[in-house]
């Protein structure tokens, strides 16, 4: 197999933001897997949160015109990152997931009106975390189950964000990434784009993306490598 050669980040707080990215897909997935793609001077790193249901993506900016696409371990590509250095070792390419061969389009992408502010994302999904809360304090014992909790939570984070039709699952999904970070004496610009059948939520600390018409993985593509 050929080796990759290292990344080198334009700037050291590039690598860190990534690092910090991939901390946190593992704290959802420990096995997670990352889609690379690199292309004139900048890296696209996509992942899958599997409590989100939606795809994550955070860029960085490179010194090299780097072409790459390749899925590798997350955990395996968290440990060749060297913050200080602004660089990151690709570890070697696994067997990607069914969702890696399903990606968003690169182009196309049109702004969608009505997204509520940051801080409005972050109260709604606030609210959302509440609503669970107290209606699964109020079941009875008999019905306390895996499969209630399920329904409520699957009721709640499929109502949508004003008329835009973007689930709440992906407000709740970028705030838990680290893409809606308050910052004091700012407000965060948020925008929501749509391309086809998908939506993808972006703000200057990463992206959410999710299709609006689901699609079967089970006859996805053969998963990239």
């Amino acid at each position: 197999m050929t080796a990759i050669a290292p990344l080198h980040f334009a700037d050291p707080r590039e690598a860190a933001g990534l690092a910090a990215f991939l901390r946190r897909l593992l704290h959802y997935d420990r096995a997670a897997a990352v889609r690379l793609q690199a292309g004139g001077g900048a890296l696209a790193v996509f992942g899958r949160p599997p409590s989100f249901e939606v795809l994550a993506i955070r860029t960085a900016r490179l010194v090299d015109a780097v072409d790459l696409d390749v899925t590798v371990s997350a955990g395996e590509l968290l440990e060749g990152i060297e913050e200080s250095a602004g660089k990151a070792v690709v570890p070697d390419s696994v067997t990607g997931p069914p969702w890696a061969g399903v990606l968003p389009p690169r182009g196309g992408w049109k702004p969608v009106p009505g997204l509520p502010s940051a801080d409005g994302i972050r109260g709604a999904v606030a609210a959302a975390v509440a609503e669970f809360r107290s209606r699964d304090e109020d079941l009875p014992e008999e019905r306390r189950t895996r499969a209630e909790r399920d329904r409520i939570g699957r009721e709640i984070w499929s109502r949508t964000l004003a008329d835009t039709g973007l689930p709440l699952r992906a407000g709740h999904a970028a705030q838990s990434l680290g893409f809606l970070p308050r910052i004091p004496g700012e407000e965060l610009p948020v925008v929501l784009f749509a391309s086809g059948p998908w939506l993808r939520l972006r703000t200057p600390y990463g992206s959410v993306a999710l299709r609006t018409v689901p699609i079967s993985l089970s006859v996805a593509p053969g998963a990239a490598r």
